[in-house]
């Protein structure tokens, strides 16, 4: 089988179907409709092909996906992929304004959307610059409009296609828009060989993740952390996955968790804290939970601790980010040291260094680079962002740790919320870690606010446990 350790051809969607021919009974997905073996994930991700090539979609062109997670989200990213087209994976929850702004960027060809988020993007649509020819709608209610497709009717009239396109490893594969903390969002490019290499260093080698495992994610698909979680991850190892439609509220994720039994769930600390602290949290006896995943933001000591003392299994907070397409920082299912990031994923190398460039010392903050074979291949059409970020073998996260005498990380916050407070910087997490340990509160936010003589304070705001006075 071709890899990229052994060949430039490569292409991540044959990767994974090859990788799953001996599985190809089993279940790939789950969601609030129905179900996909590996065997109809890939025969509709064959047809999908079919269907884009038929449209007159060509290779490297761009394809909007605006989906909510549901069994035609992974057809339609593979799908495309397949052909040697690249999706572009986009946040469900956006404004028509920001729609448009990504339809002009990335100037996408065809549209495979949900039918519920079908009104914002033809609003987007209507008054963007750029046209979209073609629209595949998923799971439509009614009748669609001139030039609109039922992505089930156009699959089922399509004769799959068995050839993938023969991609190379380094070629663009597919976009996540990615916004940072300032300006307009950025379309992050990243190649097929990137998601092997998540794959294997991530899901394979360090969370040991088995096909006997079903895996429940609160990310999004849209996000790269979603993305591994609930797709290269799983497809990687033969896993099944459940996937929850809408919110991923306590509510939801208890029930999928009491009807699905998942036996890893990923998600962020702002979740975790509103899991413990809802009325019906299950008891451990009623979930099949091994481990439980954490990124997005750092989980506090105290939250890590408390979870697993209600359900019995460990959380493994890591920090990942959408240029490097997942965490390269981690703790480890055998080695977990909550209020830390753990140490370096292997495959990566990480580095703390001051302003100036230079390499700080244990115990001092710095900011925190990273060097691997999962690092985007650049901002489309930005440049100054690409060269700020992308500093030849390192990416520049725009986080801010420090590492212990035994290796192990602490954040410190991103580098553009740290505060200077009577001359001293300030890391709002350390402040919000604190904070969270006392028993009525729920969440808790720290900003910096200036005060009438100019000088920076620190100001928190509490959300407090409903029984909490």
């Amino acid at each position: 089988m071709q890899t990229p350790e052994n060949s430039n051809q490569f292409n991540i969607a044959d990767y994974l179907i090859q990788t799953n021919q001996n599985r190809l009974d089993r279940l790939a997905y789950i969601d609030s409709k129905g179900t996909l073996t590996y065997a109809e994930l890939f025969d509709k991700v064959r047809r999908l092909t079919a269907v884009l090539k038929q449209l007159g979609v060509r290779r490297e062109e761009r394809v909007l996906l605006l989906m909510n997670d549901c069994t035609d989200w992974p057809v339609a990213f593979l799908g495309a992929i397949h052909a040697g087209i690249v999706p572009v994976a986009i946040n469900t929850l956006l404004k028509p304004q920001d729609y448009k702004y990504i339809i002009e960027d990335s100037r996408c060809q065809a549209a495979l959307v949900s039918a519920s988020l079908l009104p914002v993007l033809t609003e987007a649509m209507s008054d963007a610059e750029h046209e979209i020819k073609h629209i595949l709608v998923s799971r439509p209610q009614g009748e669609l409009a001139h030039g609109q497709l039922s992505m089930d009717e156009a699959l089922a009239a399509a004769t799959p296609c068995h050839r993938p396109c023969s991609t190379k490893a380094d070629e663009p594969a597919f976009w996540l828009y990615s916004s940072g903390s300032t300006g307009k969002p950025k379309g992050t490019i990243h190649s097929h060989a990137n998601p092997y290499w998540t794959i294997r260093y991530y899901a394979q080698d360090l969370l040991h993740l088995t096909e006997s495992d079903r895996i429940l994610s609160a990310a999004k698909l849209f996000f790269a952390y979603g993305l591994g979680n609930a797709l290269t991850f799983p497809l990687g190892v033969g896993a099944s996955v459940i996937l929850i439609e809408g919110r991923p509220t306590p509510d939801a994720v208890f029930d999928a968790m009491r009807k699905h039994q998942p036996t890893i769930f990923c998600g962020a600390p702002t979740g975790y804290a509103g899991m413990l602290a809802a009325a019906n949290t299950p008891t451990r006896d009623e979930v099949q939970l091994r481990m439980c995943s954490s990124a997005g933001e750092a989980l506090p000591r105290e939250l890590g601790e408390r979870f697993t003392a209600h359900f019995g299994c460990h959380i493994i907070d890591g920090i990942g980010s959408t240029e490097m397409l997942h965490i390269f920082l981690s703790n480890r299912p055998d080695d977990i040291h909550y209020g830390t990031t753990g140490k370096p994923v292997p495959g990566y190398e990480l580095e703390l260094r001051d302003e100036q460039g230079a390499i700080v010392a244990d115990g001092e903050i710095g900011d925190l680079y990273i060097k691997g074979k999962s690092a985007a291949l650049m901002y489309w059409n930005n440049r100054e962002k690409t060269r700020a970020t992308f500093q030849g073998e390192w990416t520049k996260s725009g986080d801010k740790y420090s590492r212990d005498a035994e290796g192990y990380y602490t954040y410190a916050g991103r580098s553009d919320d740290m505060l200077k407070v009577s001359g001293q910087y300030v890391s709002p997490f350390e402040v919000e870690a604190t904070l969270i340990e006392h028993e009525a509160v729920l969440e808790a936010a720290v900003i910096g606010v200036t005060d009438s003589q100019g000088l920076v304070k620190t100001r928190a705001y509490v959300v407090l446990k409903e029984s909490a006075p």
